[in-house]
Protein backbone atom coordinates (compact mmCIF):
# COMPACT_ATOMS: atom_id res chain seq x y z
CA UNK A 1 0.00 0.00 0.00
CA UNK A 2 1.06 3.17 -0.86
CA UNK A 3 1.72 5.94 2.10
CA UNK A 4 -0.91 8.30 1.89
CA UNK A 5 -0.31 9.84 5.30
CA UNK A 6 2.04 12.42 4.08
CA UNK A 7 0.84 16.23 3.25
CA UNK A 8 2.30 16.13 0.30
CA UNK A 9 0.44 12.68 -0.63
CA UNK A 10 -2.64 14.52 0.48
CA UNK A 11 -2.01 17.60 -1.44
CA UNK A 12 -1.67 15.55 -4.61
CA UNK A 13 -4.96 13.74 -3.97
CA UNK A 14 -6.82 16.82 -3.33
CA UNK A 15 -5.18 18.10 -6.39
CA UNK A 16 -6.02 15.52 -8.65
CA UNK A 17 -9.17 15.23 -7.39
CA UNK A 18 -10.17 19.04 -8.06
CA UNK A 19 -8.92 18.96 -11.53
CA UNK A 20 -11.05 15.70 -12.67
CA UNK A 21 -13.96 17.80 -10.62
CA UNK A 22 -13.52 20.63 -12.51
CA UNK A 23 -14.39 18.96 -16.10
CA UNK A 24 -17.54 20.64 -17.07
CA UNK A 25 -19.47 17.55 -18.25
CA UNK A 26 -22.41 20.12 -19.16
CA UNK A 27 -20.49 22.23 -21.10
CA UNK A 28 -19.07 19.81 -23.17
CA UNK A 29 -21.78 17.73 -24.05
CA UNK A 30 -23.03 20.92 -25.15
CA UNK A 31 -20.72 21.96 -27.54
CA UNK A 32 -20.60 18.46 -28.35
CA UNK A 33 -24.38 18.61 -29.49
CA UNK A 34 -24.62 21.96 -30.87
CA UNK A 35 -26.72 23.44 -27.92
CA UNK A 36 -26.20 26.86 -25.91
CA UNK A 37 -23.64 27.36 -23.13
CA UNK A 38 -25.83 25.92 -19.91
CA UNK A 39 -24.26 28.25 -17.81
CA UNK A 40 -26.31 31.35 -19.70
CA UNK A 41 -29.14 29.57 -21.10
CA UNK A 42 -32.06 28.16 -19.42
CA UNK A 43 -31.91 28.03 -15.83
CA UNK A 44 -27.70 28.71 -15.92
CA UNK A 45 -26.79 26.01 -14.29
CA UNK A 46 -24.19 23.25 -16.18
CA UNK A 47 -26.49 20.35 -15.18
CA UNK A 48 -27.69 17.14 -16.13
CA UNK A 49 -31.60 18.89 -15.66
CA UNK A 50 -30.95 21.60 -17.40
CA UNK A 51 -29.11 20.06 -20.39
CA UNK A 52 -32.36 17.98 -20.47
CA UNK A 53 -34.00 21.19 -20.96
CA UNK A 54 -31.72 22.19 -23.89
CA UNK A 55 -30.75 19.25 -25.83
CA UNK A 56 -33.37 16.27 -24.26
CA UNK A 57 -32.48 13.37 -22.82
CA UNK A 58 -29.35 11.67 -24.98
CA UNK A 59 -27.52 15.15 -24.17
CA UNK A 60 -28.78 14.98 -19.93
CA UNK A 61 -27.82 11.23 -19.71
CA UNK A 62 -24.14 11.94 -21.24
CA UNK A 63 -23.91 14.73 -18.65
CA UNK A 64 -25.27 12.64 -15.70
CA UNK A 65 -22.56 9.87 -16.28
CA UNK A 66 -19.64 12.13 -16.68
CA UNK A 67 -20.80 14.06 -13.75
CA UNK A 68 -21.26 11.00 -11.65
CA UNK A 69 -18.03 9.46 -12.96
CA UNK A 70 -16.37 12.42 -11.44
CA UNK A 71 -17.16 11.65 -8.49
CA UNK A 72 -16.69 7.77 -8.15
CA UNK A 73 -13.01 7.73 -10.21
CA UNK A 74 -10.98 9.41 -7.90
CA UNK A 75 -12.68 7.34 -5.27
CA UNK A 76 -12.56 4.45 -6.77
CA UNK A 77 -8.99 4.33 -7.94
CA UNK A 78 -7.68 5.21 -4.51
CA UNK A 79 -9.78 2.29 -3.43
CA UNK A 80 -8.10 0.26 -5.38
CA UNK A 81 -4.47 1.37 -4.12
CA UNK A 82 -5.77 0.78 -0.21
CA UNK A 83 -6.12 4.10 0.29
CA UNK A 84 -7.16 4.79 3.85
CA UNK A 85 -10.63 6.79 4.94
CA UNK A 86 -9.01 10.62 4.97
CA UNK A 87 -7.47 9.72 1.29
CA UNK A 88 -11.09 8.85 -0.05
CA UNK A 89 -12.69 11.47 2.07
CA UNK A 90 -10.49 13.96 0.72
CA UNK A 91 -10.83 12.89 -3.36
CA UNK A 92 -14.30 13.17 -2.98
CA UNK A 93 -14.59 16.58 -0.93
CA UNK A 94 -12.10 17.96 -3.36
CA UNK A 95 -14.26 16.58 -6.71
CA UNK A 96 -17.09 17.60 -5.33
CA UNK A 97 -15.72 21.22 -5.22
CA UNK A 98 -13.88 21.03 -9.00
CA UNK A 99 -17.54 20.28 -9.98
CA UNK A 100 -18.61 23.60 -7.97
CA UNK A 101 -15.75 25.95 -8.79
CA UNK A 102 -14.05 24.38 -12.01
CA UNK A 103 -10.58 25.72 -12.75
CA UNK A 104 -10.92 25.06 -16.00
CA UNK A 105 -14.71 27.24 -16.76
CA UNK A 106 -14.31 30.44 -14.65
CA UNK A 107 -15.06 28.98 -11.63
CA UNK A 108 -18.41 29.30 -12.60
CA UNK A 109 -19.79 25.13 -11.89
CA UNK A 110 -23.08 23.84 -10.87
CA UNK A 111 -24.90 22.64 -7.41
CA UNK A 112 -22.81 19.17 -7.88
CA UNK A 113 -25.88 17.09 -7.28
CA UNK A 114 -24.19 13.88 -9.77
CA UNK A 115 -21.00 14.28 -8.58
CA UNK A 116 -22.06 14.09 -4.93
CA UNK A 117 -24.09 11.14 -5.85
CA UNK A 118 -21.33 9.62 -7.77
CA UNK A 119 -18.81 10.11 -4.88
CA UNK A 120 -20.81 9.31 -2.04
CA UNK A 121 -21.67 5.97 -4.22
CA UNK A 122 -17.69 4.93 -4.41
CA UNK A 123 -17.60 6.18 -0.47
CA UNK A 124 -20.22 4.38 1.28
CA UNK A 125 -22.66 2.44 -1.06
CA UNK A 126 -25.13 1.60 1.48
CA UNK A 127 -25.27 6.10 1.85
CA UNK A 128 -24.66 6.71 -2.18
CA UNK A 129 -27.80 4.22 -2.75
CA UNK A 130 -30.01 5.46 0.19
CA UNK A 131 -29.24 8.79 -2.14
CA UNK A 132 -29.92 7.66 -4.86
CA UNK A 133 -33.13 6.20 -3.95
CA UNK A 134 -34.38 8.97 -2.33
CA UNK A 135 -33.98 11.46 -5.48
CA UNK A 136 -35.39 9.01 -7.70
CA UNK A 137 -38.84 8.58 -5.52
CA UNK A 138 -39.05 12.13 -5.08
CA UNK A 139 -38.25 13.07 -8.56
CA UNK A 140 -41.39 10.53 -9.59
CA UNK A 141 -43.98 11.78 -7.18
CA UNK A 142 -42.93 15.53 -7.10
CA UNK A 143 -41.20 16.08 -10.51
CA UNK A 144 -38.62 18.68 -8.68
CA UNK A 145 -35.24 18.11 -9.84
CA UNK A 146 -34.28 20.63 -6.93
CA UNK A 147 -36.41 19.06 -4.06
CA UNK A 148 -35.41 15.53 -4.86
CA UNK A 149 -31.99 16.76 -4.50
CA UNK A 150 -32.30 18.68 -1.14
CA UNK A 151 -34.28 15.72 0.80
CA UNK A 152 -31.39 13.47 -1.06
CA UNK A 153 -28.70 15.97 1.07
CA UNK A 154 -30.61 15.64 4.20
CA UNK A 155 -30.91 11.73 4.51
CA UNK A 156 -27.52 11.38 2.72
CA UNK A 157 -26.03 13.25 6.24
CA UNK A 158 -27.97 11.82 8.38
CA UNK A 159 -27.17 7.97 7.29
CA UNK A 160 -23.62 8.83 7.00
CA UNK A 161 -23.23 9.37 10.78
CA UNK A 162 -24.79 5.36 10.88
CA UNK A 163 -23.46 3.95 8.23
CA UNK A 164 -19.73 5.38 7.27
CA UNK A 165 -16.62 6.08 9.34
CA UNK A 166 -16.52 9.13 11.01
CA UNK A 167 -13.89 10.97 8.40
CA UNK A 168 -16.08 9.51 5.44
CA UNK A 169 -19.10 10.91 7.39
CA UNK A 170 -17.57 14.19 8.37
CA UNK A 171 -16.84 14.08 3.92
CA UNK A 172 -20.27 13.88 2.99
CA UNK A 173 -22.02 15.64 5.90
CA UNK A 174 -19.90 18.82 4.24
CA UNK A 175 -20.81 18.13 0.74
CA UNK A 176 -24.68 18.00 1.50
CA UNK A 177 -24.13 21.57 3.39
CA UNK A 178 -22.95 23.15 0.71
CA UNK A 179 -25.20 21.51 -2.27
CA UNK A 180 -27.91 22.73 0.25
CA UNK A 181 -26.31 25.90 0.10
CA UNK A 182 -25.98 25.58 -3.88
CA UNK A 183 -29.78 25.94 -4.08
CA UNK A 184 -30.60 28.88 -2.00
CA UNK A 185 -32.05 30.03 -5.43
CA UNK A 186 -34.19 27.12 -5.61
CA UNK A 187 -35.55 26.93 -2.08
CA UNK A 188 -36.92 30.61 -3.05
CA UNK A 189 -38.44 29.17 -6.27
CA UNK A 190 -40.22 26.28 -4.36
CA UNK A 191 -41.37 28.59 -1.54
CA UNK A 192 -42.93 30.81 -3.89
CA UNK A 193 -44.56 28.15 -6.57
CA UNK A 194 -42.35 29.24 -9.13
CA UNK A 195 -39.32 26.29 -9.37
CA UNK A 196 -40.09 24.46 -13.22
CA UNK A 197 -40.27 20.77 -13.00
CA UNK A 198 -38.39 18.44 -14.77
CA UNK A 199 -38.45 18.28 -18.27
CA UNK A 200 -40.15 21.85 -18.43
CA UNK A 201 -38.42 24.36 -21.23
Amino acid sequence: MLDFSSPAALGGVALVSYFIGSIASAVLVARLFGLPDPRTAGSGNPGATNVLRLGGKKAAILTLLGDLGKGILPVLFLRLLQAPDAALALAAFAAFIGHLFPVFFGFKGGKGVATAAGALLALSPPVGALCVTTWLASAYFTRYSSLSALLAAVIAALAAVYLAPPVISLAISAMSALLIARHHRNIRRLWRGEEPKIGKK
